[in-house]
């Protein structure tokens, strides 16, 4: 047999053993719906008809960034597996849907295999948290498009809603009240200008546990992305919400603004959010403004629910119920625009 692929940088012996590893993480993950097994040439899910008067599919796609490249100096990968399912997860439950199935896409200099299982293994705890099976994905090996020990990832999730409770915004009114669920730090946005503040301290003990983070750099930056999918579904069984604002890239003044009919604003109260102790320690050892990470990060406010008052006591009784950390942050406005208060 010919080794003149394997000399051009594509071992195909690395890549079946991958598919090999990944297959006991994906059937862990299946649900109700999954027919078949990993490795067909399309994953299968049957929706149940039954549930659903109007059934509509939710679509989501995300990254992780270059939260990526952290962790590949960091020479860690299982947490980014959990980010990349949450980045997806959250987006299409922020819809008012539940996520019922999820891919991957990893990409690559050469394959890894100890790495890709690593991947996997932190995707696979994702899918369980989100209760969304893994049926299929892709390991691609690309020698020069991508260097040696760097990976690149993608992920894709359907989830599925009755029409009728679709999360849309429509609704709000001036007056309502924002309810917000905590994050858990940085998530997997603004790691550009994370890593750029990093590379500025090159002193840094990664894995010597900080007064001022109550833990270690590595674990304070590494720390995977929330998963609020099934605080959302108990939520939306107890209340009614009007709309939801997944706070990624962009930080408050992009995303918070995604969930309001035209016309309106959002006043946020600064003093009734929680902020982690990474963003403390970034904003002094960059010397950044205030101001600009809120444009940058979610600043401890991972999730905004839009809700009527009335509304308000019994979203933060199913909140404490769940373990989450839920405060009423602000509240909607006549006026265009977000502003902090």
């Amino acid at each position: 047999m010919s080794d003149r692929y394997a000399k051009a940088g594509v071992d195909l012996s690395r890549g079946y053993e991958v598919v090999n590893r990944i297959k006991p993480y994906a059937k862990k993950t299946f649900r109700a719906g999954v027919l078949g097994d990993i490795g067909s040439f399309g994953g299968l899910f049957q929706l149940d008809h039954t549930k659903y008067h109007e059934p509509v599919l939710v679509s989501g796609t995300d990254g992780v960034g270059t939260k990526l490249l952290l962790a590949g100096e960091l020479k860690q990968f299982d947490t980014v597996g959990i980010d990349l399912v949450a980045m997806s997860v959250n987006d299409v439950a922020s819809m008012g849907a539940e996520p019922l199935f999820f891919l991957d896409y990893i990409a690559c200099g050469q394959i890894d295999p100890d790495q890709i299982e690593s991947l996997i293994k932190g995707i696979h705890q994702g899918c369980l948290e989100a209760n969304c099976a893994l049926i299929g994905g892709e390991t691609a090996e690309m020698p020069g498009l991508y260097q040696k020990g760097h990976v690149d990832l993608a992920g894709f999730c359907v989830g599925v809603a009755e029409k009728s409770k679709l999360i849309t915004g429509k609704d709000i009114q001036p007056g309502d009240l924002v309810l917000g669920l905590s994050s858990s730090g940085i998530h997997s946005n603004g790691y550009s200008l994370v890593r750029q503040i990093l590379a500025a301290h090159p002193e840094i003990d990664y894995d010597t546990s900080l007064p001022e983070l109550r833990e270690t750099p590595r674990e304070a930056l590494l720390k995977p992305t929330r998963i609020y999918v099934k605080i959302l579904l108990a939520l939306q069984e107890q209340i009614r919400i009007k709309g939801i604002a997944h706070i990624t890239g962009g930080g408050f003044y992009e995303n918070l603004p995604r969930m309001l009919p035209e016309g309106f604003g959002i006043a946020i109260e600064q003093k009734q959010i929680s902020i982690p102790p990474v963003f403390h320690w970034l904003k002094k050892m960059g010397n950044l403004d205030l101001n600009e990470m809120y444009r940058v990060f979610n600043m401890g406010l991972g999730l905004a629910m839009v809700i009527d008052e009335s509304e308000c006591s019994k979203g933060l009784d199913v909140c404490k119920t769940f373990g989450f950390e839920a405060r009423v942050v602000g509240e909607i406005t006549a006026t265009p625009g977000v502003f902090l208060r």
